[in-house]
């Protein structure tokens, strides 16, 4: 799976800096940078701050608010002359390796705050929010002093499945990158205005946290890999997988609904991925939405797959669009009945004895309320 690190960051900032260093010469106060309405002084000073910020929230693991420190490049304390363009570009190369180092350093099970949208990221989303503040601002710098910038386009359809999973792919990923965050215009689309990161949800259970999955490690599933997760031994199963795999055909289709996706369920204590779990879609017209579950076999027995079941139908009725939670599975899968039943769901339709109590975990979720199928619900 190709992911976003410590090496990533430090590429992006080797590249915008190389470039901006061709014009150090220039007046950067008195330069407007691109749309912004910074000049290109005060964007690159931004970029720099930004990047310490995000390494000081991976280095202090902050979980309520960022770290309350700044930088300034405005002065020195002995008195020598405010820092030059040059100055400001060792800055960002500074700044860089610092959060190159953090990310590098932090476990992947870590979350430190950032506002948007869930109050929280990992490793991988800072490292992603710092390469594309390099990237944008970088464009911004280089529009404004007239320079040519493009990044690889591999990177940007990177940032794109990590960062804007609600935004169609397209074609040229820079463009779409550029048109997603307000710097330009794709034919067929509306102009962007405002927006935000879409870092992943995690939804906290007891022994379990759900980690939304991102377009980006659905693709990877779906391919055969392991989507960025540490599995326990037969992991992932198939049942993920697919469902890995239609999340990337909602994403290219530009009709994927992040927190109405799927859900990596990983073990606390180690770290381990364990099963998956997820919506079968957005909610319908009546409020109701489908979820569906599996988990790897050597992880059955536990009642990972009812701890699972109950916090995302918890988190899922805590939403004003939802009424009511379903599940399906097939009459002769007793476990699965067992888990949805332990789960608090009561069964609506379906033929056959009511749902055991044989303490298993199995797969469960089907495609709809036909073939036979056990339809239970949970409502609020």
């Amino acid at each position: 799976m190709r992911t976003l690190g410590g090496e990533q960051v430090e590429e992006a900032v080797a590249g915008a800096v190389a470039l901006l260093r061709t014009a150090t010469d220039r007046d950067w106060r008195a330069t407007r940078a691109g749309r912004l309405d910074w000049d290109c002084r005060y964007t690159a000073e931004h970029v720099a701050s930004d990047l310490i910020a995000y390494a000081g929230q991976l280095a202090g693991r902050a979980t309520e608010a960022y770290v309350p420190f700044m930088i300034t490049l405005d002065g020195r304390e002995d008195g020598l002359d405010p820092a030059d363009n040059e100055g400001v570009l060792q800055v960002i190369e500074t700044t860089g390796a610092l959060l190159a180092a953090a990310v590098r350093t932090t476990p992947r099970e870590v979350r430190a705050f950032h506002p948007y949208p869930f109050r929280s990221a990992d490793r991988e989303g800072f490292a992603a929010m710092g390469i594309t503040e390099v990237l944008l601002h970088t464009h911004d710098i280089a529009e404004g002093l007239g320079l040519a910038y493009e990044p690889p386009a591999e990177r940007c359809a990177d940032l794109l499945a990590r960062l804007f999973p609600h935004v169609r792919p397209g074609t040229d990923p820079w463009r779409t990158l550029l048109w997603a965050t307000g710097r330009g215009d794709l034919p067929g689309r509306a102009p962007v205005a405002e927006w935000r990161w879409r870092n992943n949800l995690v939804i906290p259970a007891e022994r379990l946290t759900l980690q939304g999955l991102t377009p980006a490690a659905a693709t990877d599933l779906a391919a055969g890999g392991d989507g960025g997760f540490a599995w326990i031994d037969g992991g992932p199963y198939q049942g993920t997988r697919d469902a890995a795999g239609m999340l990337v055909k909602a994403y290219e289709t530009g009709v994927h609904r992040p927190v109405w996706g799927v859900f990596v369920l990983v073990r606390r204590e180690d770290g381990r991925a364990v099963g998956g779990i997820g919506f079968h879609g957005v909610p319908d017209e009546q409020g109701r939405v489908e979820i569906g579950y599996d988990l790897v076999e050597a992880a059955r027995g536990n009642g990972y797959a009812t701890e699972g079941l109950r916090a995302l139908s918890e988190w899922a009725l805590g939403r004003e669009a939802v009424t009511s939670v379903r599940a399906t599975t097939e009459p002769e899968n007793t476990a699965s009945q067992a888990v949805i039943a332990r789960a608090g769901f009561v069964r609506l339709t379906g033929d056959g004895a009511e749902a055991g109590e044989d303490g298993g975990d199995g797969e469960g979720g089907g495609d709809g309320e036909g073939g036979g199928q056990f339809v239970y619900e949970l409502r609020r």
